[in-house]
């Protein structure tokens, strides 16, 4: 069959959504790009830039309002079905049918692609032993931990050998091993088939991997290019910077990524800062935050580039800066000095299966700690426990010093829960959705008037926007917003920034941060090891078992590295040797 020089070439394309009562959408606004074929593409930008339609466009599913797209070599408005018999495509929620098996699943992929009965076998070995499944093909997917569960549907997506592979966000919601089990393959399949591949995503290491990266803001193309030449935006911008003693690496960035006019961006990493200057920034002004001898310069990277470009882009179209104004958190009326959370021999186990086993930690009021892991760990788990939405099996559990098992009622009114799922109504809108998880929590008349306002500045909110429609950013910035509404002793984020891009993962921090230094305790379950950089102390789990306790630093000794070892390569390290230490059992189960 004729591939084409170009998988991909758009011209001026647009289009608009219209729903009834609400002002049309611009979701892809004039873009043109061409993409080579053969090549390995990133679309990056923050939630609402367009990068999903324009993948839906790509694969026929959606019709251009103006403008051209050539897929293949074939026109998108005159040709989808040819186009979507050449091409594979994955969207953020892949279909899987969870009651059926690995292997049902593929088979009735297969059916549905008409893949023929004798290409079968070869191709269903070669998937399995790319994603590590053959151990699992009886089992049923709904069994499967997450990380497992979308090499799944990355082997569904191939069952047939496709010209073009669509990637939406495929490593939403994986750690970091599962993350790099995910690209190997993808990156198998582009060296050995010669595969092109376009590949959307939230992660900028993942698209620094790409031969080309696109960066997209509000359905327009801001940028393009290898990684090399967008890096070179930030050159001779980007310093590290060490906070003097006492003080926590999140304070300083707090500080710095206050001075808008100073500092484009700023995060912390190995006990140290990471910051990028304003080209135009006033040095003087700087020193007074921090001394010209702590700033050392550092090698820039894509993720500075594509925070520039974003920053410079607010700035144009004179968006709205969320800002980490809150309230003071609402005081203890008990006088309990220790620990606000209490954790002793925690088990909890689902018929034969233990998915926490005896573990044991503290955490003290303000505190923000991190409980990390791999799809699968018992995060989950040990967090409704926490949060008294499910009774542990044996242990203590102590909350605000009071015990969950006698006292359950009394202590989730003291708490805040955002789930890792967005838990609101989608068919209300925003106030309508405030006002009912605010009456649940037993606020009435104007004081939840005056939550309700304050909530909706805070977090840059349109009270009358259907909550369903809203892109991910701003759905966790709502379910935030509703997890606040009570002023909250404590507060459990349960992987809240999951597919969120760092623009408002930066944001969303800020308000943590704020909300720690006020005395609100925070635990956090997260994927991006980048985060765990903010917490006091972080927990790493796996299949249920304690493996690491301790500050950033002390985990990242306890896996042989130093400060400046990256906590994703800290984190794998750590459970790839408690893994070498277990007895080896069929793992993949869902915790």
């Amino acid at each position: 069959m004729n591939i084409p020089d170009h998988a991909i070439v758009a011209r001026n394309l647009r289009k608009t959504f219209v729903l009834p009562g609400y002002a049309p959408v611009c979701a892809v606004d004039d873009i043109s790009l061409t993409i080579r074929n053969g090549d390995l593409t990133a679309l990056v930008g923050p939630d609402g830039a367009g990068k999903t339609t324009l993948l839906r466009m790509i694969a026929g599913l959606l019709k251009p309002d103006a403008g051209s797209l050539q897929v293949l070599g074939l026109d998108v408005k005159t040709q989808p079905q040819p186009i979507q018999d050449r091409i594979s495509y994955m969207p953020q929620r892949f279909g899987l049918y969870e009651d059926l098996s690995v292997q049902e699943n593929l088979d009735l992929y297969a059916d549905l692609h008409g893949v023929p009965q004798d290409q079968r076998r070869d191709r269903f070995a070669r998937l399995m032993e790319m994603t590590d499944l053959s151990r699992f093909t009886g089992r049923p997917a709904g069994k499967l931990s997450g990380g497992m569960k979308q090499k799944l549907g990355l082997a569904c997506t191939l069952v047939r050998s496709p010209d073009l592979l669509l990637l939406d966000e495929p490593s939403v919601g994986l750690d970091p091993l599962s993350r790099r089990d995910l690209w190997k393959i993808v990156q198998q399949l582009v060296d050995e088939e010669q595969l092109s591949v376009i590949v959307s995503t939230a992660y900028m290491d993942e698209a620094e991997r790409c031969d080309q990266v696109f960066v997209m803001h509000q359905g327009r193309l801001l940028a393009e290019g290898a990684a090399t030449v967008l890096r070179a935006r930030a050159q001779g911008l980007t310093f590290t910077v060490t906070p003097p003693a006492g003080i926590p690496a999140r304070d300083l960035q707090a500080r710095l990524i206050d001075a808008r006019e100073l500092i484009v961006d700023a995060v912390p990493r190995g006990g140290a800062v990471r910051l990028i200057r304003q080209p135009a920034g006033d040095t003087a002004r700087l020193s007074e935050i921090v001394s010209d001898e702590a700033l050392q310069p550092r090698v820039e990277e894509l993720e500075d580039a594509f925070m520039m470009l974003l920053r410079e882009q607010q700035e144009h179209d004179k968006e709205p800066v969320q800002q980490a104004t809150l309230a003071p958190a609402r005081v203890a009326t008990d006088n309990h000095d220790g620990p606000v959370i209490v954790v002793r021999d925690l088990v909890r186990k689902f018929g034969d299966f233990t998915a926490v086993a005896s573990t044991s930690f503290e955490v003290a009021r303000g505190e923000i700690f991190g409980l990390l892991g791999p799809n699968g760990a018992g995060k989950t788990t040990t967090f409704r426990m926490l949060c008294g939405l499910l009774p542990a099996t044996s242990g203590h559990l102590e909350v605000v010093g009071l015990n969950l098992r006698t006292a359950r009622a009394q202590a989730r009114a003291r708490i805040g829960y955002v789930s890792q799922k967005f838990a609101l109504y989608g068919n209300l809108n925003v106030r309508e959705n405030l006002e009912f998880f605010g009456g649940a929590y037993g606020l009435r008349g104007q004081a939840l008037h005056t939550r309700i306002t304050a909530m909706i500045e805070q977090f840059g909110l349109e009270p009358a926007a259907i909550s369903g429609t809203l892109p991910g950013g701003y759905k966790q910035r709502l379910a935030m917003a509703a997890g606040l509404l009570h002023e909250p002793e404590i507060l459990f984020l349960d992987e809240p920034t999951s597919g969120i891009d760092p623009l408002a993962r930066r944001a969303f921090w800020r308000t943590i941060t704020a909300l720690a230094q006020r005395g609100v305790t925070v635990i956090i379950t997260t994927h991006f090891m980048e985060e765990a950089e903010y917490c006091d102390r972080i927990a790493i789990q796996d299949a249920g078992e304690m493996l690491a306790l301790g500050t950033p630093q002390e985990v990242r000794a306890q896996a042989g590295g130093d400060s400046s070892t990256d906590m994703n390569n800290a984190f794998i390290a750590i459970v790839e040797e408690g893994r070498a230490n277990r007895p080896r059992v069929a793992s993949g189960a869902a915790a």
